[in-house]
C-alpha cells in the first residue's frame, strides 16, 4: 500500500510538475504545433461531423499511432457540440453532446481562420490535466450549412512532449524504477532503526553501576557514531525518496541531474566530518592512536567539498551556455519565419 501511494502517477505525490511540461511545451511549441497541424489535417472531412461510426475509427487509428491523443468531438457553425465526447475506451456524453462551446479558446481561434488552429495549454474539464486542442473547419458553409462544422482534437501536453522526445518508453517503466527506490529506501530506514536501538541501549548502560572511568569516557563516541550514521542513511534515505519518488525529475535536465548528485554527495560530506571529528576527539581523549585517520578523514571531506563546488559550477555554466544557444537558435528561427511571410505578401 505505502509503495503503491507513493508510485503512483494519477495527481498523487508523483505527478508531473506543470512547471515542467509548460516550459518544455515552450521549448518544443513549433514542433507540438506542426504535430497536432497534421494530425488534424489527415482526419478532419465532413463524414466526421455527425456520423458516429466514423468517429470512433478515426479515434481508435489515432490513439493507436498517437497514444497522447485524448479525445475528438464536432461542433456545429455556431459552436454548439454535435456529438460525444469520443475517447478510445468509450462515448463520453456527461459534458458533452449539445453544449454550447463558443466561447472556447479552441472555437474561437477555429472561426477566425480557414486551416488548423492550435491554443495555448490549458487544464482539461474532462481529464484535469494539461492539455491543447487543435481544431479545424470542414465543409462548405455556403452550398450546405447543415452539413458543416469543426473537428476539434483534445491531446495530453505531457504525453505529447514525451512523445516527441522519445521518452514513452521509459515513462511507462517509472513506476517500477520508483516502487525500488521506495523499497530500498525502506530497508535504510530499518537500518536507522537498528542503529538507533544501538545507540540508545550504549547511552543507558553509561548509567549502571560499575562503569569504569575508561568507559564513561570512549562510550558516548560509540553513541555518538550510531547517531550520527542513523543520520546519515536516514538523510540519504530521505534524499532518494524525495529526488526520486516524490518530486516530479526531468532528465533532461542538466540542473536536475546535478541537483540530485548535489544532495547526496552533500549528505556524503556531513557524515564523512562528523566521523572525522568524532575521530577527532576520540584521539585527543586517549593516546593520539586515531589522529593520522581523523586527518585523513577530513581533507578526503573537504576534497569531496571543493569537488562538488567544482561541479555545480561548471555545471551551472554549461547550462547557462546550452540556453543561450537554444535562445540564439530561436531567434534566427522567428527571424526566418518572418522573412518567408514577408516573401509571401
Amino acid at each position: 500500500m505505502v509503495i503503491e501511494f507513493l508510485t503512483r502517477g494519477d495527481g498523487g505525490l508523483a505527478a508531473v510538475s506543470y512547471i515542467s511540461v509548460i516550459d518544455r511545451y515552450h521549448e518544443y511549441r513549433d514542433a507540438i504545433h506542426e504535430l497536432l497541424g497534421s494530425i488534424v489535417t489527415g482526419i478532419a472531412e465532413a463524414r466526421l461531423l455527425r456520423d458516429e461510426a466514423e468517429q470512433d475509427k478515426a479515434i481508435a487509428v489515432l490513439v493507436e499511432h498517437y497514444p497522447f491523443v485524448d479525445m475528438m468531438f464536432t461542433l456545429d457553425c455556431e459552436g454548439v457540440q454535435v456529438s460525444d465526447n469520443v475517447g478510445l475506451d468509450k462515448r463520453d456524453s456527461v459534458a458533452g453532446k449539445g453544449k454550447d462551446r463558443s466561447h472556447r479558446p479552441y472555437f474561437i481561434l477555429a472561426k477566425e481562420s480557414t486551416g488548423v488552429t492550435v491554443t495555448d495549454p490549458y487544464l482539461s474539464s474532462t481529464s484535469g490535466n494539461l492539455c491543447i486542442s487543435a481544431s479545424m473547419f470542414c465543409g462548405n458553409k455556403d452550398k450546405d450549412e447543415e452539413n458543416c462544422g469543426y473537428v476539434v482534437l483534445d491531446i495530453d501536453l505531457a504525453e505529447s512532449i514525451e512523445y516527441l522526445m522519445g521518452d514513452t518508453l521509459r515513462q511507462r517503466f517509472e513506476p517500477v524504477f520508483k516502487a525500488f527506490y521506495v523499497t530500498i529506501s525502506l530497508g535504510l530506514f530499518v537500518v536507522v532503526l537498528f542503529l538507533l536501538y544501538y545507540a540508545f541501549s550504549e547511552l543507558i548502560t553509561l548509567f549502571k553501576p560499575g562503569t569504569t572511568e575508561e568507559e564513561l569516557q570512549l562510550k558516548p563516541f560509540g553513541v555518538i557514531i550510531f547517531l550520527t550514521l542513523a543520520l546519515a542513511i536516514f538523510d540519504l534515505g530521505k534524499t532518494t525518496i524525495e529526488e526520486e519518488v516524490l518530486m516530479h525529475k526531468d532528465i533532461f535536465r542538466h540542473s536536475s541531474t546535478r541537483r540530485t548528485i548535489t544532495r547526496f554527495i552533500a549528505a556524503i560530506v556531513i557524515a564523512v566530518s562528523i566521523e572525522s571529528l568524532l575521530l577527532l576527539f576520540k584521539g585527543a581523549l586517549g593516546k593520539g592512536e586515531h589522529m593520522d585517520q581523523a586527518v585523513w578523514m577530513m581533507m578526503a571531506s573537504v576534497g569531496m567539498l571543493i569537488g562538488l563546488g567544482v561541479y555545480v559550477y561548471l555545471g551551472a555554466k554549461a547550462e547557462a551556455v546550452l540556453q543561450e544557444i537554444k535562445f540564439i537558435g530561436g531567434n534566427k528561427r522567428k527571424q526566418e519565419a518572418l522573412k518567408i511571410l514577408n516573401k509571401n505578401k
